[in-house]
């Protein structure tokens, strides 16, 4: 008998070269450490160094803000806001100084292996952290340098610092022509989604950290149309009897309470998005991308809708979404367009007629609409373009109706659009201080290249709310300004952004420094009581391969 004969068939006679292979219980996973008829390879036996490939980048950027809420001090909440909702009447910030400045790291590095054309492996590691901000602040024998896995806790509640900042950004294989259909391919794993301009699935690798979604793609492509589904679990309450099966700690904890409102445990309180993206590329000189979105969060009401009901993501909704993009590109004329519509129900927690548990009691009826038409005349060896940019997204003036002091309003609508997870600073005006939520905005933008290695770019844009009554919301989504609730002005500010970037090494290393300012509008002074401009200036260094 061979020495590599299992244990669990030494006591058996076997036909030379067979094995048992249906004994009672098969208690492992495809592929595994030990050989399995012909499902497993010999791990490290068919590694080809020919298939193996890497790409890397690394990018170093210093930033300063001052005046963050124009002459207010900021209201001492996590989430960013200048000052704080209690249904006041009249202006309600805090005169004081909000300067901030710090520098980001961030680097990715992706390891890829192409088991045959049609089979891909995918993994990306990423650092990201703020310069020193790994130490407990105000402790200085807890300093940076001996912290460097990025975490400090001075218990098991309380975290400083970047919460760990080497993590997982994709972790994925690729099949293509999967079971044999030509044009099918499947991708499932940790992955980026990214569509159309980043208007609600981006990237936003502006952000140290980025997006990046748990889920399956499936993609068909033809050449006159492509057409994806997905399925994406953006949050997972899972019971903690998953523990003792090596699995993780349920991401929100589970209480035991009779309080509705609370996560009662239930393993179907999760997070998912479902999506159904096209894209027709048969009519010339046009891209038509019609699509589905389905934003289902199951979470109970409670468990997140601090800021009202325009809190991102908040939680106890069913949200679809209908949306269509179209972009033209003939000669030297490009324009575009992408209109969406949502709808559908959402739970609240508090105020007049709230409805608790897993009760959607309000109506959803939200759209927005980005239009961009732009001419560069390619003649000329600077190559300028001209463009002009409108952007509406509706807001609802009972966003505050669950707060304390809201509830006169009354809750039954929740018309603020949900922005999802665009990247905002390429659309918004690259001062982020605002999102597309709640908002109206004409804008005007030229670009140039002085030589083949420098791009220069002068954007101007009018900031509006589109609801007076709903808030200010910046390009993180969270409330940057409540509103009062007699609030009748409109006009945030003007904001002005010049961005030069150097291109060395064909692109392989660059280097950009951008400044902005914003001129305070009378919706500033008239919700915060102060109306300083706003000042934001950047340099960055990028290298990639």
């Amino acid at each position: 008998m061979s020495f590599e004969t299992s244990l669990a068939q030494a006591a058996f006679e076997l036909p030379a070269g067979e094995k048992i292979t249906h004994t009672a219980v098969v208690a492992r996973a495809i592929p595994d450490k030990e050989a399995y008829e012909l499902y497993d390879p010999k791990i490290g036996k068919n590694f080809d160094i020919n298939k193996f490939w890497m790409r890397a980048d690394l990018r170093i950027r210093y930033e300063m803000r001052n005046n963050i809420c124009f002459g207010s001090a900021m209201a001492g909440n996590t989430l960013g806001a200048c000052n704080t909702f209690n249904g006041q009447t009249s202006a309600n910030g805090t005169p004081g100084k909000a300067n901030d400045s710090y520098a980001l790291q961030k680097a990715r590095l992706g390891f890829g292996y192409d088991l045959s054309p049609d089979v891909n492996f995918y993994m990306e590691l990423q650092y990201a952290s703020v310069w020193g901000a790994n130490g407990l602040q105000g402790t200085p024998v807890q300093d940076n340098q001996r912290t460097q896995n990025g975490q400090n806790c001075t218990n098991s509640q309380v975290c400083f610092g970047n919460g760990g900042s080497l993590g997982v950004r994709a972790a994925y294989m690729l099949i293509r022509n999967f079971a044999g259909a030509e044009g099918l391919s499947v991708k499932a794993g940790r992955q980026y989604v990214v569509f159309g301009n980043h208007s609600i699935f981006g990237a936003f690798d502006w952000s140290n950290t980025g997006f990046a979604f748990d889920g399956i793609m499936l993609q068909y492509s033809t050449k006159a149309w492509d057409s994806y589904a997905g399925w994406f679990r953006t949050s997972e309450s899972d019971l903690g009897q998953g523990e003792p099966l090596g699995a993780l700690h349920n991401n929100l904890p589970v209480s035991g309470s009779n309080n509705p409102t609370l996560n009662n445990g239930s393993a179907n309180i999760d997070s998912d998005v479902f999506l159904f993206y096209n894209q027709i590329k048969s009519v010339p000189g046009f891209v038509i991308e019609p699509y589905y979105i389905l934003y289902s969060n199951r979470y109970n009401s409670g468990d997140n809708r601090n800021q009202g009901l325009g809190t991102p993501k908040h939680s106890n909704q069913t949200r679809h979404m209908i949306g269509n993009r179209i972009e033209l590109r003939k000669g030297n004329i490009d324009g575009w367009n992408e209109t969406i519509w949502q709808f559908g129900q959402m739970g609240d927690n508090g105020g007049a007629n709230a409805g608790y548990g897993n009760q959607k009691n309000l109506s959803i009826n939200a759209w927005a609409t980005r239009t961009w038409i732009g001419y560069t005349h390619y003649e000329w060896e600077w190559k300028p373009r001209l463009a002009f940019n409108f952007d509406y997204a509706s807001g609802d003036g009972r966003a505050n109706c669950t707060l304390p002091g809201g509830e006169a309003t009354g809750c039954k609508t929740a018309n603020t659009f949900e922005n999802l997870w665009g990247t905002n600073h390429i659309h918004m005006g690259y001062m982020d201080t605002i999102g597309w939520r709640n908002m109206m905005k004409p804008s005007i933008n030229l670009q140039f290249r002085p030589t083949k290695d420098d791009h220069i770019e002068i954007w101007a844009t009018s900031l509006n709310l589109a609801n007076t009554k709903d808030n200010w919301y910046r390009a993180s989504q969270t409330v940057y300004v409540y509103s009062k609730t007699n609030n009748t002005t409109r006009h945030i500010g003007n904001e002005l952004d010049i961005i030069w970037t150097r291109f060395f090494m064909e692109g392989k290393l660059s280097f950009q420094a951008g400044y902005g300012h914003l001129f305070a509008g009378d919706y500033i002074e008239q919700n915060l009581g102060t109306s300083t401009d706003q000042d934001w200036a950047y340099a960055q260094l990028w290298v990639n391969f």
